[in-house]
């Protein structure tokens, strides 16, 4: 494997790696219900493992374009990585807005319990 190639599964294990530990973070913030932070990882997530699929994308399009490439173990891995952190991620993203989504519903609960406790006391 020349290289180039290898820079270029180096580079998207890195930025997938960088992705999964914002991703971590951010299921670390919902734990303790602190969505703004999560929100704000889940994007950093998003960055570095878009920079990783364009890597990966351009390496796909040359191959295609006519450059030969041989079968590397650690390109097969880059991609593993990659196609596992992309899951990570859209996982991630979908269980934020579930517990956002039960994190309202308890204020809202709350929130009326409160007016009623109110009520009950005039």
């Amino acid at each position: 494997m020349d290289d180039k190639r290898v820079q270029a599964a180096m580079k998207i294990i890195l930025h997938s790696g960088d992705a999964r530990a914002k991703c971590k973070a951010a299921l670390d913030a919902v734990a303790v219900c602190d969505f703004e932070r999560a929100r704000e990882n889940m994007e950093c997530a998003q960055i570095e493992i878009t920079k990783a699929h364009k890597i990966q994308t351009d390496a796909i399009q040359a191959e295609c374009s006519g450059e030969s490439s041989e079968y590397s173990v650690l390109y097969t891995h880059a991609q593993d990585t990659l196609m596992t952190v992309n899951s990570e991620i859209t996982i991630s993203k979908q269980l934020l807005k579930i517990f956002q989504s039960y994190e309202n519903r308890i204020s809202e609960l709350e929130n009326k319990k409160g007016s009623t406790m109110n009520f009950v006391k005039q």
